[in-house]
């Protein structure tokens, strides 16, 4: 059995899928329901005894500054290549951290804490049975429960991947790596770190899954789906339709 020791927390991205909103604050600041998409994060680490927090900002990086009041024991690592490289870049300043890590896209909201248990098998993501379309990343899974493969365009039928993922000491180290081997000497800058163990370097790594329910962990892509959860964001689809109707 492996143990998750620290925790990173990817937030330096620019959250482009919701502006206006994130023209202002940072997408793992916003706040749904009252708490800041990152909060309930950190408080399910918390839940979970991990307490070796990291995160790692860049867009409106001094807008994080204001968690510390809250959270005086988390770390912050800058990605100074946020604006030109995908989320690769994040994970590179990070690497040092990898063995026996948990990753977790910012951008979540955590429900069930137990979703970010520290306990795991094998190295791998979080992940919820489909049986329905979507455009998500879907993995397929052999007998053994180990992922075979992945469909970044989505699918119909599978293990639909959610933004967290456990690395156990040796996959940790094997991940850093390969991160600096396509990051540094390939120039690889422009894939999203995920595409190291689950394409490029695949034959590497034997991950597995976490399975999870439909109401643990809920990502937010676009302003309908932030509106679907917190009514007050409505006002900014009703923006969007009028400045469609008056352009059409």
């Amino acid at each position: 059995m492996n143990e998750v020791k620290r925790a990173i927390i990817l937030a330096a991205g620019k959250g482009t899928r919701l502006r206006p909103i994130s023209d202002s604050v940072p997408k793992p600041l916003i706040e749904v329901n009252g708490k800041k998409m990152i909060e309930t994060i950190i408080d399910a680490l918390i839940t979970n005894n991990i307490n070796e927090i990291y995160i790692v900002i860049g867009y409106m990086k001094e807008k994080f500054q204001q968690l510390k009041l809250k959270y005086p024991f988390i770390k912050f690592i800058e990605n100074p290549y946020y604006d030109m490289c995908n989320n690769i870049s994040s994970i590179y300043v990070a690497r040092k951290y990898l063995e026996n890590s948990i990753i977790i896209e910012g951008d979540l909201n955590i429900y069930d804490p137990d979703s970010l248990t520290p306990f795991f098998l094998r190295s791998g993501y979080d992940a919820l049975f489909i049986n329905n379309p979507t455009n998500e990343w879907v993995l397929n899974l052999n007998k053994k429960g180990i992922i075979t493969s992945c469909s970044p365009k989505g699918g119909d039928k599978g293990w639909q991947l959610f933004g967290v993922s456990r690395w156990s000491k040796t996959d940790g180290n094997r991940l850093c790596t390969y991160i600096e081997k396509e990051f540094i000497e390939n120039r690889n800058t422009a894939i999203y770190w995920d595409n190291i163990a689950l394409f490029i370097y695949k034959d590497e790594f034997e991950l597995g899954i976490h399975p999870i329910n439909s109401k643990a962990i809920i990502e937010i892509d676009s302003i309908e789906e932030l509106a679907m959860i917190d009514r007050k964001y409505k006002k900014y689809l009703e923006k969007q339709n009028e400045r469609h109707n008056n352009e059409n």
